[in-house]
């Protein structure tokens, strides 16, 4: 149960398959094995003991994904830090999970000089080729002078890495997974889709901070398969490189499906060489389903449901009910049945699973659920409750197993795929000196699925416009998590019995005639 064997396996039965094409630049599984321990002797070098921190600010590359096992080659914990956040929310991350050292590339060269301020870091890598900015060791020169190193045997319940996650309280969570989760993920996603005799080339647009990128690197490495490296999702370039690299594995959400249907350039790119596509955050609307069925037939659709907490997936709902007649088309609405490494029930708030039909909340056990939350014991019980874990979305089960996701019990919008928890986005609001109250809820949104909205209460005799409250929260916090919208007035929100902000009628308006309270 070491991840770092999936990488010699793959070295062996692949050596000379490219392993990682990242731009012009392609690494051969071979190669990436005979890297490994030298990247790991350069942390060791660099003072990285076991079980020591080393955090990532990087774009998609190939480095990355070699670090993703150089990491625990050394014994160490890697930290993959998300590229939306605001400075703020990176220090944050990087000072509660305690990185001894921070890997930094280009993109995030200019943040530097306040991240080192931090006390507990030793050491920043530069990862990219050229000039090293001031402050930072070249990384590449670290790995040349190195000597390699023996693999640590880190494995199973052993803590791998540390994802963060947005958190209920205004604070981002530390998902501790372990060998045994990221294998597990590894294994579902092989069971749900063999690669058969066809190499696995998987595109990643997902940022591999995302269990939405680095749980696939895990199966393409499992697979033997190719990984190509993109930056992040731009229509054209998607398309290019699906094109250039016969792509045939990609991971979208429905809203990128779309934005490529209805590129000017769609017509000029062969795109047929893609087999599967897995999508998550939202269902897959009918109408969009019907067109990419038409332009792209040789695409099947996978929908796959899960959280940080669980490796990325819960749930699939495999590509033969993707479709909109017959009887498995009663399906397309579900959010699929339970992974080959997982069970999953509804439960009522004791934690007894409720009848067939009736709404409850989904709880998950398996070998792919978190070991918990870094540092943060409180957070943990709440969620892992007799080897349950817990999610905070309200659901109902058919007699065939499959969930249907109706709402949420915890406070939290999925917007174009990322997680916005409302406290961290009320937080950054209310830290106008305008601002007296606040409530962000999630309103339905045709491209993003749901769109962060806030509804503002002003302070006596002060006012603030909309723009300038955005403006205020991109300081703060990642543009994602930032309202799309507001209300701004200086009448009280409607409160419980209790006095706190009864957010429910604020909702209703925007969700009537709607059979779920999420999109």
């Amino acid at each position: 149960m070491q991840i770092t064997q999936s990488l010699r396996r793959a070295a062996r039965m692949q050596p000379l398959r490219v392993g990682v094409q990242c731009g012009a630049r392609a690494v051969t599984w071979a190669q990436m094995l005979r890297r490994a321990p030298r990247i790991a002797g350069a942390l060791r070098a660099a003072g990285v003991d076991h079980g020591d921190r080393v955090a990532v600010l990087a774009m998609n590359s190939d480095r990355y994904a070699e670090l993703l096992y150089a990491v625990p080659w050394a014994g160490a914990v890697i930290v993959p830090l998300n590229i939306r956040w605001a400075p703020a929310e990176i220090a944050y991350a990087m000072q509660e999970a305690g990185a001894a050292v921070l890997i930094v590339d280009t993109a995030f060269a200019p943040m530097v000089e306040e991240l080192r301020k931090d006390p507990a870091l030793r050491r920043i890598f530069f990862l990219d080729d050229g000039e090293v900015p001031a402050g930072c060791a070249s990384f590449e020169e670290a790995v040349a002078q190195a000597a390699p190193v023996e693999d640590a045997g880190r494995q199973g319940d052993d803590l791998y890495a540390i994802f963060y996650t947005g958190g209920t309280t205004g604070h981002p969570k530390g998902v501790m997974l372990s060998h045994r989760n990221a294998l597990s993920l590894a294994w579902s996603w092989l069971a749900a889709h063999p690669p058969g005799e066809t190499a696995v080339v998987h595109m990643h647009v997902a940022g591999l901070f995302h269990l939405a990128g680095a749980a696939y690197v895990w199966y393409t490495t499992a697979a033997a398969g190719t990984n190509v490296m993109l930056p992040k999702f731009e229509a054209e370039p998607v398309m290019q490189a699906i094109s250039r690299h016969k792509v045939n594995s990609v991971v979208l959400i429905p809203t990128m499906v779309n934005m490529l249907l209805a590129h000017p350039a769609f017509d000029d790119y062969d795109l047929a060489s893609v087999r599967t596509c897995i999508y998550g955050g939202a269902p897959i609307p009918h109408t969009l389903l019907l067109t990419a069925m038409e332009k792209l037939p040789t695409w099947r659709f996978i929908q796959a449901y899960g959280m940080t907490e669980t490796a990325g997936m819960a749930t699939t709902l495999p590509a033969c009910y993707h479709v909109l007649e017959g009887e498995m088309a009663q399906k397309i609405g579900s959010a699929g049945r339970a992974s080959a490494v997982c069970e999953v029930r509804i439960v009522d708030p004791a934690g007894e699973e409720v009848p067939l039909g009736q709404v409850g909340e989904i709880a998950i056990r398996g070998d792919n659920v978190m070991l918990g939350y870094w540092n943060d014991d409180a957070a943990t019980a709440r969620v892992l409750r007799d080897g349950w874990m817990h999610s905070g979305d309200a659901a109902r089960m058919d007699e065939d197993g499959f969930i249907y996701i109706v709402d949420r019990v915890k406070d939290m919008i999925v917007s174009g795929g990322e997680n916005v928890y409302s406290a961290e986005v009320e937080n950054a609001v209310h830290r106008h000196p305008a601002v007296l109250e606040c409530a962000v809820i999630g309103i339905p949104d045709d491209k993003w699925g749901e769109a962060v909205h806030a509804v503002v209460v002003t302070r006596e005799g002060r006012t603030v416009s909309q723009e300038e409250l955005m403006a205020h929260c991109r300081t703060l916090i990642a543009g994602y998590k930032c309202p799309r919208s507001m209300d701004i007035s200086a009448n009280p929100l409607p409160k419980t019995a209790a006095g706190k902000i009864a957010k429910n009628p604020l909702r209703e308006p925007f969700w009537v005639g709607r059979s779920r309270r999420v999109h």
